[in-house]
Formats: C-alpha cells, structure tokens, sequence
C-alpha cells in the first residue's frame, strides 16, 4: 500500500456533521487505572469522567493487561506471573476456535463497572471502553514464539471475537447507552520502521476489520499514545482518533480538516502522564488552544475543533497512586471545558 504523504484536497462541499454524544471537549479515560479494588475503580470511572469509561485494572490482576485480557480462550496461549506470554504453536492455528470468557479474573473490572452502572441506572448515557488492537496483539503473540502469519491472523481473529462478546455484554446491561469502543494500538508508534513484522497496508486492513466487528453497533476509535503517522491512523477508517497534543499534528493538518469535515471526532491527550504531576490546567489549556489555532491558520474549521472533540489524560494513570490519577483525570477535564468555552 502507498501511503499519501501530502494533505488530500479539500471537499468542494462540506458534509454533515450528525450529532454526536462523543463530543464538544467532553472527558473520557484512556488506558488502565491503578485501583487494586475493583468497586472503587468503577465509582471512579462512573464519577471522575464526562463520558463514563469501563476500568481495566493490571494493578488487581496482571489478567486485566491489555493483552492478557486479549488471550482469553486462545488454546495454547497462557500469561506469566509477570505478564509475559507463553505460546504452544502446536495448540495454536488460525482454524482453532476462539472461546471468550468475560466471566473470569481478566475481565473483573468490566463486570464491576456493569454492576455498579445497573445499581445507579446509568442506562442511557454514554459510555466508552478500549481493548488491544490486533497489531499490537500480533506484534504479542510474534514475540512469544508463533510465525508471523499465524501471529497476526490469530490476533485479528481473537479481537473480533472478544469485542463482538464484550459489546454484546455490555447492550445485555445497558441497551439504549451508546457505546465508544476504542482499540489501543501503541505499537503504530513503530510501524513505519523498516524491520516492523508486516507492512502498514498490512496493518491498516487488520485494524479496519476489527472495527468492523462492533461498528453496527458502537462508534469506534482508534489510540496511540506515542507519536505516529496519523495519516495511517486515518486510513483504517475510525469514527475517533485518539492522539496526543503535540505539534506533530500540524504536519496532518490536511488530514485533520478532512477528517473533521467527514464527521470524524478527536479525542485530545491534553495531559502528560510521564513525568511530574500536573497540578494546573492553564498551561495544558494554553498549548491546546495554541495548537488548534495553528492548526485553523492551515485550514482547520475552527468550530469543528470544538465541536468534534473529546479530551482525555495522554495515556493509561496504572502508573500512579489513585490520588495522583484523580487530579490528572481533573485537570484534563478542565481543560476541555476551558478551551471549547473560550473558542465558543
């Protein structure tokens, strides 16, 4: 596949934007949580966040790792004490039946956030929840043994099946709350590097075809916390793409404007979560708005900006304490309010 490696010409007519509850700087979480309790995560995803956000918790369990939780009912596969795979190529083909288990120890922070949104009646509002994409599934499961062909067929086949369970799951207990469902894809970060195990189109299909799993249903994103081409982001076809603030972005302001004037959303990482605590959100809010308005100079509409964007901490808080994680969390929102108030 020949990626573009310049701005798309504009539309000559602006497409409608439908109305969206994944919107207008509205707070959601991204990544894993550090809570060992898993009811108190859940009261925390259900009341820090605008949009509430189902908790994985790796700090309870190493089960609740993104890819721990992605080998649930591979045949052969199995989880280290310290979070490392184990792989049986022989227990393991791309024809083996894929079983999804959301009844055990990797997936109690989603039960304890359905049990706990049908005590207070959350049915109705929006929520969001993530899982591993299949590149970075892959990328997993190449490392820990299998060929890459095998690798990378098995991890898209295992990420359709657990996200079509876990959609279903969650309509089962909240029928009319409309879903975000995010993949998280860190491993995009290294795609464009020459040694990457199977080529961006490659990446871009695998990707696409796991969103398809659950797009009848959810709105459906993409993740990478680190720095990416977002222009391979675009190309598998999210509804949301979830970036970090950084003047990387500038250099897709093409991209960007398209995709914002096509209905698309932006969820903004607005908050640093390497390094000190931050205690303010004037200078998040600050390199937000200025970003945007570099980004309106290169032909971004500037009310879409505002309009189609959704705001989050950078990446998963697993790394803090809960108090720490709680005002990272609070100053991500303030940010969001702030800037989509003052560009009103």
């Amino acid at each position: 596949m020949e990626l573009i490696t310049s701005p798309p010409p504009a539309d000559d007519v602006n497409a409608p934007r439908p109305e969206s509850p994944f919107s207008k700087g509205q707070l959601i979480g991204i990544g894993s949580l550090p809570h060992r309790d898993e009811k108190a995560a859940a009261a925390f995803s259900i009341g820090e966040f605008d949009i509430a956000t189902v908790p994985t918790l790796p700090k309870r369990s190493p089960a609740e790792g993104m890819v721990a939780q992605a080998i649930v009912g591979l045949p052969g596969v199995s989880l280290g004490q310290y979070g490392s795979l184990a792989v049986d190529p022989t227990r393991l083909a791309d024809d083996v039946p894929i079983e999804t288990d959301l009844s055990g120890d990797a997936y109690v922070g989603l039960r304890a956030f359905l049990d706990l949104a049908t005590a207070i009646k959350l049915d109705g509002r929006p929520i969001k929840w993530q899982f591993v994409g299949p590149v970075t599934l892959g990328v997993a499961l190449q490392r820990a043994g299998l060929r890459t062909t095998a690798a990378f067929s098995i991890a898209a086949a295992a990420v359709r099946q657990h996200v079509q369970h876990i959609s279903e799951m969650i309509t089962d207990v909240l029928p009319t709350s409309p879903q975000l469902v995010m993949l998280d894809e860190p491993w995009l970060v290294e795609l464009m590097s020459p040694d990457f195990p199977i080529p961006p189109g490659e990446a871009v299909d695998l990707i696409s075809t796991a969103m398809a799993a659950v797009e009848s249903t959810s709105t459906v994103g993409l993740h990478c916390c680190g720095p990416c081409d977002v222009a391979t982001m675009l190309a598998t076809g999210p509804c949301v793409i979830s970036v970090a603030v950084t003047d990387q972005l500038l250099d897709y302001a093409g991209y960007l404007a398209r995709f914002l004037r096509d209905g698309g959303i932006i969820a903004w990482g607005v908050v640093p979560t390497d390094g000190p605590a931050i205690t303010s959100a004037s200078r998040q809010t600050r390199i937000l708005e200025a970003l945007w308005t570099e980004l309106v100079e290169r032909g971004v509409d500037a009310d879409a900006l505002r309009e189609q964007s959704l705001v989050s901490p950078v990446c998963g808080l697993v790394g803090h304490q809960v108090s720490v994680a709680r005002r990272l969390v609070r100053v991500s929102g303030e940010v969001g309010r702030v800037a989509c108030r003052t560009r009103s």
